[in-house]
């Protein structure tokens, strides 16, 4: 199946898959999901082929998601400095394979698999091999994404994704948000942790249907899963008539619900990013949920999109 070629794409070959009425693309830069559809239906608030990412949009955060204040760190008992990748708020921010091409590994009509690397480097003297597999199916995009540490000693390991659902034109005040999680993340102006807190009586209980509202969302939860369970975080249409439901499984243990408040004028509150993570933010400083990955071992993190539309 050739890639589909894109004259001067600041995102490298495009992707496309197809099954049933659904329809994704996957560029090569950072292995990003550019754009998700069913039945002609926009899912996801992409990008365009010939555009860069802007906000994340779509991208694999990896070998951390979110914010790792000051960009330093210890591990085994050695001080490590990452570069500030947010130096506006002196943090490192979603990893070090966003701005990297993947190498294509596989690939059908639905399907896709991508292959990155991360190589020792200031701030992460580690040697990790990471895939990305997109698939179509009954119950829509399913994602996987493993990583196996092939160096010589243990590694300090997280992951996310970085996804924008769209119910349509329109901000996303009216969308009704469900989120199964009894705690979220307080955060300082840096946007670290700074403790956390039950969400029942407060705002940001949103364990049942609610709208979204003039709330400015940039909020990471600890879910409420079971290892072998999935949770679903739900955006829903006013009308109840149609949604897209998040699946997070295997190694998905948190997930950051962003209204894109900070983001330039044209994209604010278009779309909401819901990104499932297998850590909180700042966790190689803390230690919360970070995942030690010895020497020839892997780690999976599973996630999907289901569109519904109700008859």
């Amino acid at each position: 199946m050739p890639s589909e070629v894109v004259p001067a794409s600041p995102t490298g070959e495009q992707w496309t898959l197809t099954w049933q009425g659904q329809q994704a693309v996957v560029v090569q830069l950072g292995a990003a999901l550019r754009h998700y559809e069913v039945d002609g239906r926009p899912v996801l608030d992409g990008f365009a082929s010939d555009a860069p990412i802007t906000g994340g949009r779509g991208q694999i955060l990896v070998p951390w998601p979110n914010r790792i204040g000051d960009g330093r760190y210890t591990f085994g008992g050695t001080g490590l400095q990452l570069p500030l990748t947010e130096p506006e708020k002196g943090n490192a921010i979603h990893g070090l394979l966003r701005w990297v091409p993947w190498r294509l590994q596989a690939r059908s009509e639905e399907s896709l698999r991508l292959a990155g690397a991360i190589r020792p480097q200031p701030g992460y003297p580690f040697l990790l091999d990471v895939t990305a597999e997109y698939r179509l199916g009954p119950e829509g995009l399913d994602v996987t994404v493993c990583a196996t540490n092939v160096g010589d000693g243990p590694a300090p390991y997280g992951v996310g994704q970085h996804p924008y659902l769209t119910l349509g034109a329109g901000p996303v005040d009216t969308a009704l948000l469900t989120v199964p999680a009894r705690e979220r993340f307080l955060t300082d102006e840096r946007g670290l942790p700074a403790g956390q807190d039950p969400v029942g009586g407060t705002d940001f209980d949103f364990r049942t249907a609610r709208p979204i509202g003039s709330r400015r969302l940039d909020t990471a939860f600890a879910l409420d899963r079971g290892d072998d369970d999935v949770a679903v975080v739900r955006l829903a249409h006013p009308s109840g008539t149609h949604g897209v439901d998040v699946r997070l499984g295997e190694g998905t243990r948190y997930v950051q619900i962003y209204t894109g408040d900070t983001l330039p004028e044209t994209e604010r509150r278009r779309g909401v990013a819901v990104e499932p993570m297998s850590c909180p933010p700042d966790s190689f400083r803390s230690g919360l949920g970070v995942h030690v990955l010895e020497k020839g071992h892997t780690h999976v993190l599973r996630w999907g999109l289901t569109a519904w539309r109700t008859t």
